[in-house]
């Protein structure tokens, strides 16, 4: 089959988030064919270019959200009226209240929950199709008129108390964030060479990098996946109060822009499929935000488990008594709380250490955090030597991954008898997950998804308590028949739930069931708009190259035969003759025989592109061998296709 992977600031681009995961997919899927549908969040991020790319990936169209440049449309007198329309619906379906549109937070009298999210649908999907009927709504979108429609909406009866004090500056800072997570609007993906020749559409985060998707289910009818590995809204919750201008977001501004973020995503997980969050607290969120619990299925993000092999397999060399912290040095670890808790270690085990591995966060708040922490370990823990006038070592060292004491990740996990965390704040703890690879007891605190990852493998601590933190580690430290059973505990869970295969297989098993649950219906029309019954036959669906005998087109379309192909419901914006799509052969049962190496499943690309990884079948001979073949093939449900023209890799 052919797959949309939707992506925002991350894959396919060298740096990003959910690039290693979405690279792992991807490679590991080698049968199916993927389109990647990429926003960028900087110009220094396209400057530093894409990742090599598998030759499964058959096109890749990016776009920028960094730029804020008008697209140039001009609107005539009943667009503008029909965009005012639009915008101001939407408007007030974000005033009415909160996420769940509850009365106590102020909704529109007389309006339940699924009336305003239905107006909030329609509003979003009429911007959509003005947006691609007028080539575009960037301009308008940050408009004297959605800045008024705004205004309105906020001083309407009943709307969102937080947003009624909101003045004209922060009525502009909304609609030019709001703008910025509507521009795929904009974009020309949703053609029938774009989006809407797909069969599935894979979002791996929500927000912007889900709304093509809702537009190719709306435009299209192509189904909808939506990964969560960390939630959206809750980073929107939990993420510095600012503009991408690097602008402080006054509190009126910032509560319109959470339950315009809000609405979003409950219209996200209502048109999805099936949604899988990365775990337990962020399946909770999406509960929250109005996901149906039937939709989702959790996914546990795949490691690569064999880089850690050597040291959870092999015999035990670490000091029995050190403690190891590695990750990203910021505040939300809270490490002054870990110092505190290791001199009170320290004093029930004179010969404890503790090894501080990582490297602080991009910007000036953690390194300010990094030597506020390094003071307190100096104050904490003076230089210990046998007299006054040695030099002796801090029992509390500051490390960084590839230096002369850590040269690798796993080796920092073996450095230490346990493995602790001390977050306050923590969404999918990878640092753990890598200890118990590593086959190393831990200590963590009670945050995020840290008791679902860690099951009965670990010591559990609430967050911000240095004793208790304190005893978990010494009773691990004088026990190290207990800490041997945690540790071979803790390698097995990890071995079964997260590894890089287990996650593959899960996408695969979800990517067939949606597929035959919600196929994309696309009606074949001849040229006067009259359908052709069978006009799609099952070899269609049959991965392999069919261009040997000039029957079948390498580029995924269909021989010139004078039909077209038009989606299977129709959008409000189409109001003429069917699109111009896909010819059909004339003769499309006429299959090549066995032996023909035509049927050899690689599908050769554009220049550039490698070829489509399909199952070979060119050996097969005999009637019973091609059908063995075609069972195998349509079990996989593939789609060799590979789309030529502008676009193409």
């Amino acid at each position: 089959m052919r797959i949309g992977l939707l992506t925002e600031g991350g894959y396919p681009y060298v740096s990003g988030e959910a690039r290693l995961w979405c690279d792992r997919l991807v490679r590991g899927l080698g049968q199916h064919a993927f389109d990647i549908y990429a926003l960028s969040r900087s110009e220094q991020q396209e400057d530093e270019g894409w990742v090599q790319l598998p030759p499964q990936v058959s096109r890749v169209r990016t776009a920028p959200l960094w730029t804020a440049e008008d697209d140039g449309a001009a609107h005539g007198r009943r667009a503008r009226r029909r965009f005012a329309e639009h915008y101001g619906d939407l408007a007030r379906a974000v005033c009415a209240g909160d996420s769940a549109g509850s009365a106590t937070a102020g909704g529109i009298p007389g309006d339940t929950s699924e009336e305003v999210a239905d107006r909030f649908g329609s509003a979003l999907y009429g911007l959509a199709e003005l947006a691609r009927e007028e080539g575009g709504l960037v301009g308008a979108l940050r408009s004297e008129t959605a800045v008024r429609a705004l205004e309105r909406a906020c001083r309407a009866p009943g709307a969102l108390r937080a947003a009624r004090g909101a003045r004209v500056p922060h009525l502009l800072s909304v609609a030019s964030q709001v703008e910025r997570t509507l521009r795929p609007l904009s974009l020309d993906w949703y053609e029938d060479d774009g989006l809407g020749s797909v069969d599935l559409c894979h979002a791996t985060s929500g927000g912007p990098a889900a709304l093509p998707g809702l537009l190719a289910r709306h435009f299209s009818g192509v189904p909808l996946l939506v990964t969560e590995y960390g939630v959206q809204l809750r980073a929107h919750y939990l993420g510095a109060h600012e503009d991408p201008e690097g602008r402080t977001t006054p509190a009126p501004a910032r509560a319109l822009l959470a339950a315009f973020h809000g609405r979003l995503a409950a219209e996200t997980y209502r048109q999805a499929a099936v949604v899988t969050p990365g775990n337990t607290h962020a399946r909770r969120w999406q509960e929250r935000c109005g996901a149906d619990r039937a939709k989702i299925r959790t996914v546990y993000p795949g490691m690569e488990a064999s880089r850690f092999a050597h040291v959870g397999e092999g015999a035990e060399h670490a000091d029995p008594d050190t403690l190891v912290w590695v990750g990203r040095i910021e505040p939300a670890k809270d490490l002054v709380s870990l110092l505190h808790a290791f001199a009170e270690v320290r004093a029930e085990e004179p010969k404890a250490r503790l090894r501080i591995v990582g490297a602080p966060a991009d910007g000036p708040e953690g390194e300010t955090y990094l030597a506020h922490c390094r003071a307190l370990a100096a104050r904490l823990f003076p230089d210990e030597s046998e007299g006054v006038h040695a030099v002796g070592d801090n029992p509390v060292s500051f490390e960084a991954i590839g230096g002369p004491e850590v040269s690798t990740l796993p080796e920092a996990y073996t450095a230490g008898a346990v493995v602790v965390l001390s977050s306050v704040v923590e969404g999918f703890p990878i640092s753990l997950i890598e200890a118990m690879f590593c086959g190393r007891p831990t200590v963590s605190t009670d945050v995020g998804a840290v008791v679902e990852v860690i099951g009965g493998t670990g010591l559990v601590v609430p967050p911000r308590d240095p004793r208790a933190l304190a005893e978990a580690c010494v009773a691990l430290l004088r026990d190290p028949e207990r800490r041997a059973r945690l540790g071979a505990a803790a390698r097995a869970r990890a071995l079964e739930l997260f590894t890089v295969e287990q996650n593959i297989t899960a996408f695969h098993s979800i990517y067939l069931d949606i597929v035959s649950r919600c196929p994309v219906q696309r009606v074949v029309v001849d040229d006067a708009g009259e359908p052709l019954p069978f006009a799609v036959p099952a070899e269609a669906h049959v991965p392999g190259r069919w261009a040997e005998s000039g029957r079948w087109a390498e580029s995924g379309r269909w021989a010139e035969s004078g039909t077209r192909l038009g989606a299977g419901r129709p959008p409000g914006w189409a109001a003429g003759p069917p699109v111009r799509g896909v010819p059909l052969d004339p003769d499309p049962y006429d299959m090549p025989a066995a032996s023909d190496p035509g049927v050899a499943a690689v599908a050769a690309g554009a220049a550039g592109a490698g070829a489509l990884g399909e199952s070979d079948v060119s050996g097969v001979s005999g009637v019973s061998g091609v059908e063995d073949a075609m069972a195998s093939a349509a079990s996989d449900v593939s789609d060799a296709r590979v789309p030529a023209g502008e676009g193409a890799r």
